[in-house]
C-alpha cells in the first residue's frame, strides 16, 4: 500500500498521479504499486512539486510496517528515533 499526500501543487501533477493511484480526497492518493513504479512516481512528484510539499508512505518490512519520505516543506522532516520514523515539526 502506498499513500501520497500533495499540498500546493499544480492540478496537472495531481492528474498525473491519478494514473497510478486513487485520489480519495483532494491531494491524498492511495494505491498498491510496485517498488519500481513507486520510486519513479516519487521522483516525478519531487521534480514537478514547484514549491509544494509532498509526503509518501509505503509498506515496508520494519517495526512500524511502513516508511515515510517528505519533500518540499522545510518545517517537517522525518527523523529516525531508535528505528522508528517520526515527523519533526520545526517551530
Amino acid at each position: 500500500m502506498t499513500v501520497l499526500i500533495l499540498e500546493n501543487v499544480s492540478p496537472s501533477l495531481r492528474g498525473e498521479c491519478t494514473r497510478w493511484l486513487l485520489e480519495v480526497r483532494a491531494g491524498v492518493f492511495l494505491g498498491t504499486v510496485s517498488a519500481a513504479v513507486r520510486e519513479r512516481l516519487w521522483t516525478m512528484v519531487k521534480t514537478r512539486a514547484d514549491g509544494g510539499s509532498c509526503l509518501i508512505a509505503y509498506a515496508a518490512n520494519n517495526e512500524q510496517g511502513f516508511c515515510m519520505e517528505v519533500y518540499g516543506d522545510p518545517r517537517r522532516t522525518v527523523i529516525d528515533f531508535d528505528g522508528l520514523q517520526l515527523i519533526k515539526i520545526k517551530q
